[in-house]
């Protein structure tokens, strides 16, 4: 499905380095953390996100989002499919954690979840190393520890709802402010 021929991988290419680059670089290694890393996502979860960003069949988007909205309006669905499998081929360079006090918490929470709050452990979806399982629950490792708070907050506070059984908002619902900077650091330095 996101095995893309070469003259597809070059038009992927050049829309990622005309339309992408400026926020995601055109290897999928954002310098700025408010813009994920996407650089050896699975090509599955970046189709997915793609195609919630763009309204379909009238109705708003899955996952609602100005620029994005506005960057996906005129990608077609193998125009999505190739950029997804084009940023899942690019090499990950990964962001570190930089709180090493939270990071210890963060390991605690990833490894064993919080039995008081209900909270799960992150490692049950996203694997103990942040690896992720394809098609299901994307790599965290390496991602910035201030795109996975915003995130987290945002399936808290609902402003993204485009999980699966709203099974992140549910899990972020039970989350302190200081647990979810914990984990994000310590997502960010896991390998």
């Amino acid at each position: 499905m996101f095995a893309a021929h070469a003259q597809d991988q070059s038009k992927a290419q050049g829309i990622a380095a005309q339309v992408c680059a400026a926020c995601h670089a055109a290897d999928g290694n954002s310098i700025a953390a408010a813009n994920p890393k996407i650089a050896g996502q699975f090509p599955e979860y970046l189709h997915k996100q793609l195609r919630d960003f763009k309204p379909q069949g009238g109705k708003k988007p899955a996952r609602p989002s100005d620029i994005m909205s506005g960057m996906v309006a005129n990608l077609s669905e193998d125009d999505m499919k190739g950029l997804a499998a084009y940023y899942a081929g690019q090499k990950l360079r990964p962001a570190a954690a930089a709180d090493k006090n939270l990071v210890a918490q963060g390991q605690k929470l990833w490894r064993g979840g919080n039995a008081s709050s209900g909270v799960p452990a992150c490692q049950g979806c996203h694997g103990p190393a942040g690896a992720g399982i394809p098609a299901q629950y994307p790599r965290l490792a390496g991602q910035y520890a201030d795109y996975i708070a915003a995130q987290l907050k945002a399936f808290r506070d609902g402003a993204r709802a485009n999980d699966p059984n709203g099974m992140m908002r549910a899990v972020a619902a039970r989350m302190s402010e200081r647990e979810i900077r914990a984990v994000a650091e310590y997502a960010a330095g896991l390998r």
